[in-house]
């Protein structure tokens, strides 16, 4: 996982990346996050109420285990 700070890279990123907010989310409570595919096989992550915040930039595996994690842990259930 990296931090990304700038839409603008000179790496294989596109330069606009089309953000999408998760379905679940609602425009009441404000708390989510959204996703784009990003070049080189990664995901940008973002705040959807900061946009121009920094982001993150994970592989598939990676985000599909923080995913599992976050799942686990609003569960309730323990970590193993």
């Amino acid at each position: 996982m990296r931090r990304w700070a700038s839409p603008a890279t000179d790496d294989g990123w596109p330069v606009m990346p089309m953000w999408r907010k998760s379905s679940y989310s609602n425009d009441y409570e404000g708390s989510c996050v959204e996703l784009a595919a990003l070049g080189a096989g990664e995901v940008g992550i973002r705040d959807s109420k900061r946009p121009e915040g920094d982001r993150l930039s994970v592989r598939p595996p990676e985000l599909a285990l923080l995913l599992a994690r976050i799942r686990r842990e609003t569960s309730g259930v323990a970590d193993s």
